[in-house]
């Protein structure tokens, strides 16, 4: 079912096609909201780049590519380059929604998914980033055991219809043109899960609380 109601939403993620592997489906299914999506990695990497814009079209949202460090080696940043790319790309203004990285990632692991998490978290409880509700992504591997997949007890998960999982699939292996074998493809979620917050000091303290956890 297509929800036409209408939200300016920010979607703050680490690379390009995150937005489309964990929150892909919700946006398509919301056709009414003002969308700004924004991603930290890869600016300069001119075939990701090209396929975020091209993936933006086809979700008819605007969005910006940062350039932070991406490398292999998954080297920690420190707080605050994370905090002020995200303000720096941000636009400015207060928002009904923004979607973002869960502090624990993913799936195991990507230090860049927990960094923007956290971050985001942070930004909000300071006051620096202003929205109404806060998602952020619910997925797990179980420590390498299978592709991720949705949380059923998190506060949002819904299973996507065919048409909008075939849209959503089609983006991944079409426009960011990845095999059908690959990690994307064979993860690409039927469901999409959010954990919802609509306190930013109730989110502070679920990012300590999972700080505390064995990744």
């Amino acid at each position: 079912m297509t929800i036409t109601s209408q939200k300016t939403v920010a979607v703050i993620v680490a690379h390009p096609d995150d937005e489309t592997l964990w929150a892909g489906g919700t946006i398509l299914s919301h056709p009414a909201w003002k969308c700004f999506i924004v991603c930290l990695c890869r600016g300069s990497d001119e075939e990701r780049a090209a396929r975020f814009f091209n993936a933006l079209r086809i979700f008819k949202a605007e969005g910006i590519m940062g350039d932070l460090d991406d490398g292999p080696e998954q080297k920690p940043l420190e707080r605050n380059e994370v905090e002020q790319t995200i303000l720096k790309l941000l636009p400015a203004g207060s928002f009904d929604l923004t979607i973002s990285h869960n502090p624990n990632g993913e799936y195991t692991r990507h230090i860049r998914h927990e960094e923007t998490g956290k971050a985001v978290i942070k930004l909000w409880n300071a006051g620096k980033i202003s929205t109404k509700e806060l998602w952020t992504f619910a997925y797990s591997d179980d420590n390498k055991k299978h592709y991720p997949k949705a949380d059923e007890n998190a506060d949002i998960c819904r299973t996507l219809t065919k048409r909008i999982w075939h849209r959503k699939y089609s983006m991944v292996t079409e426009t960011y043109g990845f095999e059908k074998n690959s990690f994307e493809a064979q993860t690409t979620p039927l469901a999409e899960s959010f954990w919802q917050f609509h306190d930013p000091a109730v989110a502070k303290k679920w990012l300590k609380q999972n700080e505390n956890k064995p990744i």
